[in-house]
């Protein structure tokens, strides 16, 4: 097998025979979580050559993995963190991926305003930023094609018109990179299972099985309100801030390893900042930026939404689906408003999204933004590995790791083969020409998106929008049932398309009809159906609920 490996979309991806195969087949590697970290474990593992399993309890990427800030980058701010190979090592793994995932890592450019009058940065730090950018080219930036540029006063208006152009003096451009997280991890996922990992979500861990010696066997899981062994020489811990729920099932204690740091995103009508580029924004009498980001670009040139964020604080509270508070929005509101003058108001919010990073604990409690992001590859003794800590553009560095030491544990050897592996729907991708008609599946299929055109072929009424407003089509539901192991309502309006975190309202409202045309995949009956929509109503609910509550455990602002 050689480094570049070229795989096809006709392999299955279903569920039912994910699970007879883990309970039917003894493997060398059993990967606890379905998240980007566990997803990179399976295809690395299963490409050198380990027979490879993975299980998921939720969906794919249902945690940390679709909650990002959805950006593949070196990380501007951690150069000035001293984390130089930090930042080498990520630009590095962004050019990797530009080259493997071209449908869906994207160059995305970025913009620093200077705001010199009654704003936060000084012509003093404008020249230290003017440096930092050299660094930051230097060290990998460059790889992208193109370097960092300072635009003058015009030039930045018209990126960003909704600045009080009076304070602006001038702005930094420089480039990275963005991709839809959730449905990266899919794609690793699927890469995977075409390599011959057997991958399975809605399947939790119950326990880990030892020998004798107290060396792990296997673990007993539960699918679908059943439990059987799978049989593994060597499991990784790729929970990510789960990570030492796993580790006390082979421990004798429960570990304290880790520290959440909760992340939020808003999302607004594009309108109200009518950016054309990514732009960076200073935070008020703080030391953190947060990222302006417009999202599902139209074909004359403008955007549906755009999303801000991330915050940085530390977190206590229920690690399910972390709450996004009124202190949260509040906080990303006062740094947006410090910047455009449109005066964005919590009813202009169409949806939110909060995740939890799962960094490794330091010796001194400091802010978690001062947190190092990189990874930590523990050696348990008794045939489990925790991954934990990195960053999404370090993901495929992060498994490379971990696999090694897998190798270690099972004393072989075999050379890595993701560097140069293009995932599914890669081969033969040629990016769509700005505002051609196929542009949206292009860019979520790759060359895979006939497979979604065949299904409107057969039946034309799967070409009709799946949310109206949104670019969503209803084939991308069957198809994400049929291919993409969709198992819920949620699943397909949360994360296989990403309507809900970009528009709650619209998919709401479509979700009746969304949840007829899963029943008719998946076989619910009325009373099925019925949970479906209710559950999903219920978190919509409670996601509206909670931005209009103060936080329960107040957290340092970043």
């Amino acid at each position: 097998m050689s480094d570049s490996v070229t795989v096809s979309g006709n392999q299955p991806f279903r569920r039912g025979p994910m699970l007879q195969r883990l309970e039917q087949e003894t493997f060398d590697v059993l990967i606890i979580g379905g998240g980007i970290t566990g997803a990179g474990v399976a295809l690395d593992a299963t490409t050198r050559g380990l027979r490879t399993a993975l299980i998921e309890r939720d969906d794919f990427a249902s945690g940390t993995s679709s909650k990002s800030s959805k950006l593949v980058h070196g990380g501007l701010r951690y150069l000035q963190q001293g984390e130089v190979n930090l930042v080498y090592q990520a630009l590095h793994e962004r050019r990797r991926l530009r080259r493997n995932a071209p449908h869906l890592v994207k160059v995305l450019p970025f913009m620093i305003p200077i705001l010199t009058k009654n704003g936060v940065v000084s012509r003093k730090i404008a020249r230290a930023m003017g440096s930092a950018m050299w660094m930051y080219d230097i060290t990998g930036g460059w790889r992208i094609g193109k370097v960092h540029k300072r635009l003058r006063k015009d030039a930045a208006f018209a990126h960003l018109p909704t600045m009080p152009k009076e304070r602006l003096a001038s702005a930094y451009l420089y480039y990275d990179a963005a991709a839809d997280d959730a449905r990266l991890v899919l794609n690793v996922l699927r890469t995977a299972a075409v390599n011959g990992a057997v991958v399975a979500n809605g399947c939790s861990i119950v326990e880990l099985q030892k020998d004798t010696h107290g060396a792990i066997t296997g673990a007993v899981v539960e699918a679908d309100g059943r439990r059987f062994t799978v049989n593994a020489k060597v499991v990784v811990n790729a929970a990510g801030v789960w990570a030492d729920d796993v580790r006390a099932l082979a421990e004798d204690h429960h570990p304290d390893s880790i520290r959440p740091a909760k992340g939020v995103h808003i999302t607004i009508p594009w309108e109200k900042v009518r950016n054309d580029i990514a732009v960076v924004i200073p935070v008020p009498k703080d030391r953190r930026s947060l990222f302006v980001v417009p999202w599902d670009e139209l074909p004359d040139g403008t955007f549906r939404h755009c999303y801000i964020g991330t915050t940085d604080t530390d977190y206590q509270g229920t690690l399910l689906d972390p709450p996004c508070t009124k202190n949260d929005i509040d906080y990303v509101l006062a740094a947006l408003n410090a910047t455009v003058n449109t005066n964005v108001t919590a009813d202009d919010i169409t949806g939110v999204w909060a995740g939890l990073r799962p960094l490794v604990k330091a010796a001194s409690s400091g802010r978690t933004a001062d947190l190092s992001r990189h990874h930590k590859v523990d050696h348990h003794g008794n045939g489990v590995i925790t991954i934990t800590g990195g960053k999404l553009t370090t993901y495929r560095e992060m498994a490379e790791d971990t696999v090694d030491a897998v190798l270690h544990r099972l004393d072989r050897k075999a050379r890595c083969r993701t560097r140069n592996l293009p995932l599914l729907g890669a081969a033969g991708f040629r990016e769509p020409k700005p505002g051609a008609p196929d542009t949206h599946l292009a860019n979520r299929f790759g060359t895979l998106a006939n497979e979604v055109r065949s299904l409107i072929a057969v039946d034309p009424s799967l070409g009709e929008p799946l949310v109206p407003g949104l670019p969503y089509l209803r084939a991308e539901a069957v198809y994400a049932v049929r291919n993409e192991m969709a198992l819920s309502l949620d699943d397909v309006l949360t994360r296989r398309t990403r309507a809900r975190i970009f528009d709650r309202g619209a998919s709401l409202a479509a979700a009746p009809a969304v949840a007829a045309l899963l029943a008719a995949e998946l076989g619910w009956d009325t009373a099925r159906t019925a949970e479906q929509l209710a559950s999903f109503t219920a978190q919509c609910a409670a996601e509206t609920m909670a931005a209009l509550t103060p936080e329960q455990h107040e957290s340092e602002p970043v």
